[in-house]
């Protein structure tokens, strides 16, 4: 993974001169004006942690599991939302943990965090290193240093069982690992977010991961049997059924949490039998209350595409409803809707026919099987457009929510303002910035509810940071009195932990302060992350 940017650096690509032009023309983009630090140029603080902690560390992890160099500190430093790159790309690497620690089992974990507790160093868990809200941040003070928590040496899939249609997992089992494994039983896990290619399996479950084939397969947290979480206090393993009546459903503790109430070591995850067919597809609509209310009517009767997604008529026309095939613009596409069926032959075309009759009936235009097809091709290559817009002095980031049915029209609307207005007006009075490109799309949906993705582009600043800064609290705030949640798929991290508390109240805090209280009483547990 790309230190200072998105997955495999071969893959990047310049931008192409159509989009270079509109940045210019559009938004007013220009050049930064400091070039991009080099790995080299990084800043480092010293490693905190005395010769005392580390030897207590390697002692259960290995000493060549404990790791202090400076390439193992700078690639475990934040993760990849703009505000994380920015600072990397500004040689900024003040959060950088002091040592890499990467355990070998769930024994390994819990006496790591039995040694971190009794040192008071705080422990970050760390999978695939994609989050995009702050949640691989720690906070330091008062703390003898800070660990990266490294789980890609748990990467084991641990057993199947094809009659329950379950297998057993570790944590830090990348996606396409975990594919290819299960696929050796003709089985898929069906989860596809745009992290896909470096998220683990136990970085899903710790933010509520939900992918672009929800509406097939579910939302990840749909997916988890049971799991095993170990804490300073010990150990929790939960789920002895798929459903249960024997109290609350202690998993959904776990889901979520973002290692700060304890680090996920083993999952039970439901999986499904590799589709026979997958057929992707494209529609067209007039407009984006015209295609929201088709992909609600066709989710309220149960047609269930595997994909069904929505860009508006600003995403349609940049392209990036193909991210694979950015710079093709079009003044009169309308708003594309992707539209996806996987499964058994005979019943991927009975889903095709009805969703069509739907879909037309409520003014959809079909356009063949290129367009989705096109998705299909670059579904996970949008965040390496955005590592080349933020080289051409653009600021790029996205956020998303969710709300019911009812209530889309009110929060798209609010959230495009807040930004508009938000971002329209940087720079000194009399030199504000041009207003920026807010796109938007229907990521996934439920019969009661959609969750609305939007992605912004606009002209750097001189305070790129604090420009983003000022428009995400804005933003969170819009949410809140529109009624939608802070995030649908992201997690909570450090960045939405203010919006977090208002949208679950003063006794939801409480709750989740006496929680973790009980299952990290020094408080080690990736402190400053989720609990507000």
């Amino acid at each position: 993974m790309l230190w200072s940017g998105w997955g495999d650096p071969a893959k990047a690509a310049e931008l192409p001169a159509p989009v270079l032009k509109l940045l210019r023309e559009l938004l007013g983009v220009r050049e930064p004006v400091r070039r991009a630090a080099t790995f080299g140029e990084v800043r480092l603080d010293p490693v905190a942690l005395t010769a005392q902690i580390l030897a207590d560390l390697g002692a259960v992890a290995g000493a060549a599991n404990v790791r202090i160099d400076d390439d193992a500190r700078i690639r475990h430093t934040r993760g990849k939302s703009t505000p994380d790159l920015l600072r990397m790309r500004a040689g900024d690497g003040s959060d950088a943990p002091d040592a890499v620690v990467l355990p070998g089992s769930h024994d390994e974990v819990l006496e790591l965090l039995r040694v971190c507790a009794r040192h008071r160093v705080a422990v970050v868990p760390f999978g695939g290193g994609t989050s995009v809200v702050g949640g691989l941040v720690a906070k330091r003070r008062g703390f003898a240093g800070v660990i990266a928590l490294d789980l890609s040496r748990l990467n084991r899939l641990l057993s199947v069982d094809t009659e329950s249609l379950v297998a057993d997992v570790e944590p830090g089992l990348r996606t396409p690992q975990a594919e290819y494994l299960l696929a050796g039983h003709g089985l898929t896990l069906g989860h596809f977010p745009q992290s896909y290619e470096y998220a683990t399996l136990g970085g899903y479950a710790a933010a509520r991961s939900s992918g672009q084939a929800s509406a097939g397969y579910g939302r990840f947290d749909d997916m988890v049997m049971a799991v095993t979480v170990a804490t300073p206090r010990g150990t929790m393993e939960f789920g002895r059924a798929p459903k249960s009546a024997a109290g609350p459903d202690l998993r959904q503790l776990v889901l979520g949490s973002e290692g700060a109430f304890g680090v996920i070591t083993a999952l039970r995850l439901r999986v499904r039998r590799i589709p026979a067919e997958r057929v992707y597809e494209g529609w067209r609509f007039s407009s984006f209350a015209a295609g929201a209310s088709a992909l609600r009517r066709v989710v309220q009767d149960g047609l269930a595409p595997t994909v069904l997604r929505l860009s508006d008529e600003a995403e349609t026309m940049v392209g990036l409803a193909k991210p694979g095939e950015i710079g093709g613009f079009q003044t009169d596409a309308g708003c594309l809707a992707i539209v996806g069926y996987e499964g058994e032959t005979g019943d991927v075309a009975h889903r095709r026919e009805k969703t069509a009759e739907t879909l037309s009936g409520l003014g959809g235009v079909y356009l063949g099987p290129e367009p989705g097809e096109a998705w299909a091709r670059g579904r996970f290559g949008a965040p390496y457009l955005r590592d080349g817009l933020l080289a051409a002095g653009a600021t790029v980031e996205t956020l998303e929510t969710a709300c019911f049915w009812s209530g889309v029209p009110r929060l798209y609307d609010a959230v495009r303002l807040v930004l508009s207005v938000a971002l329209g007006q940087t720079g000194p009075p009399g030199q504000e910035g041009n207003p920026p490109l807010v796109m938007c799309h229907i990521s996934h949906v439920y019969p009661t509810g959609a969750s609305l993705y939007f992605t912004v582009v606009t002209a750097q600043t001189n305070d790129p940071l604090g420009q983003w800064d000022t428009a995400k609290r804005a933003v969170g705030e819009a949410i809140g009195i529109a009624g939608g949640t802070i995030s649908h798929h992201h997690g909570v991290g450090r960045d939405h932990k203010h919006a977090y508390a208002l949208e679950i109240g003063e006794l939801g805090v409480e709750i989740m302060r006496a929680v973790k209280e009980r299952l990290d009483p020094a408080g080690i547990l990736n402190p400053g992350v989720l609990i507000p």
